[in-house]
């Protein structure tokens, strides 16, 4: 199973991302207008227009972008094409709005935003009326989402398992939600811990995030049917698609890929494929891993508060391995992930400047904003933006 899996991930086959950004004003406060913007660069309000080579997407959240690139491709047409899109987008709105990355918006407030009013209402309103998403977990998320193809079955189920036991880890390295309605927590991943608790009833939909590790596909069918069931009890079987399934990681049988949703989005493109490539080189080794899932939730509750602080010894030790297996293209990326090791997770950078700004946030977010437009990955150091 695992020489499977590495013979098809050492072909380099074709990856898809996709990128959620904030939609701010001059002064990083959020606009919920997505519908505007794609209005305005569509001719008409649409769910996904195709523009500057890429497409735009509406978000659920009012005040979110989706990129999505035109196509499956290496990590360096990925990050070619998405920034020319985002270039285009740019010059289309007239620098009008500052877009941002980060896993949550540290300033929004609730009655800030307000979900997509167009299309696709009755699956919107059958969420609200199960689970009420006018709350964070739902109105304020913004994830990295990689979606990794399979050949087959078998490799299906050995790279679901591998990265169930690497979701700790890529959650501590990537984190980047340190704060909430301008107020800092005790956590470094604040994205998560309302994600996890959104569809708190109907507990199997999240699973706490952490997937349970298959021993066949027959696993997670069964892991879906009982979704679905639970969604049927509830007359909520609009909802009973196999995106439904929350966990940090899923199966989408019509894509054929696996589906990466426990990375927070990051400050950059850039960044993003760096964290892209971590992860596919960590796929082609030979690491024991953990599985226990008891431990493993200890594991991801120690990332989402403490970033890499907690991690950092175990950390290098993962990048020298995906070093050894990193095929070029990802051996360029993999420096920008030893810094966010060495340094700490971007969340844990931002908490750290807070202490030169007094607290303010605003300037750090002018700062993420630039970087996002320049696709320039933000530091510790005096340089900032690199």
């Amino acid at each position: 199973m695992k020489n499977a899996m590495h013979k098809a991930l050492a072909a380099a086959s074709p990856i898809g991302t996709e990128h959620e950004y904030s939609i701010n004003d001059k002064k990083c406060r959020p606009l919920a207008i997505s519908d505007r913007i794609i209005e305005k660069i569509a001719g008409k309000v649409q769910n996904e227009v195709a523009f500057g080579g890429i497409l735009v997407s509406k978000e659920l959240q009012k005040h979110a972008i989706e990129l999505i690139p035109a196509r499956p491709g290496n990590l360096g047409f990925l990050e070619s094409n998405l920034y020319q899109g985002l270039s285009e987008l740019y010059r289309a709105t007239n620098h009008e709005y500052g877009f941002m990355g980060l896993g949550m918006h540290p300033l929004l407030k609730l009655d800030e935003t307000t979900y997509w009013d167009h299309d696709e209402q009755e699956y919107y309103q059958a969420y609200d009326r199960l689970f009420n998403i006018k709350q964070h977990g739902w109105l304020n998320i913004q994830a990295l989402q990689i979606n990794i193809p399979y050949d087959d079955l078998e490799e299906l189920v050995a790279m679901f398992n591998k990265i169930r036991s690497l979701v700790p880890y890529l959650v501590a390295v990537s984190a980047s939600s340190p704060m909430v309605e301008g107020k800092l927590t005790n956590y470094m991943d604040n994205r998560l811990v309302y994600y996890r608790q959104n569809q708190a009833a109907i507990p199997p939909i999240c699973h706490n995030i952490l997937p349970e590790k298959l021993e066949s596909v027959h696993d997670y069918v069964q892991i879906n049917r009982q979704i679905y069931s639970e969604l049927k009890k509830c007359k909520a079987e609009i909802l009973c698609k196999e995106w439904v399934n929350s966990r940090g990681v899923i199966v989408r049988f019509t894509r054929k890929c696996l589906e990466v949703k426990a990375i927070d989005e990051q400050e950059c493109l850039h960044s993003d494929m760096a964290f892209s490539a971590f992860l596919l080189a960590l796929l082609r080794t030979d690491l024991a891993l953990e599985e226990d899932e008891s431990t493993l939730l200890a594991m991801l509750e120690d990332a989402m508060r403490g970033g890499v602080a907690g991690m950092r010894p175990e950390l290098e030790r993962l990048l020298a391995q995906a070093e050894k297996s990193a095929n070029a293209e990802e051996k360029r990326y993999l420096p920008l992930v030893a810094k966010r090791i060495e340094q700490g997770s971007l969340a844990e950078i931002m908490v750290q400047k807070l202490k030169e700004t007094n607290g303010r946030i605003e300037p750090i977010l002018e700062q993420m904003q630039w970087c996002l437009k320049e696709n320039r990955p933000y530091f510790a150091e005096p340089g900032r933006c690199g």
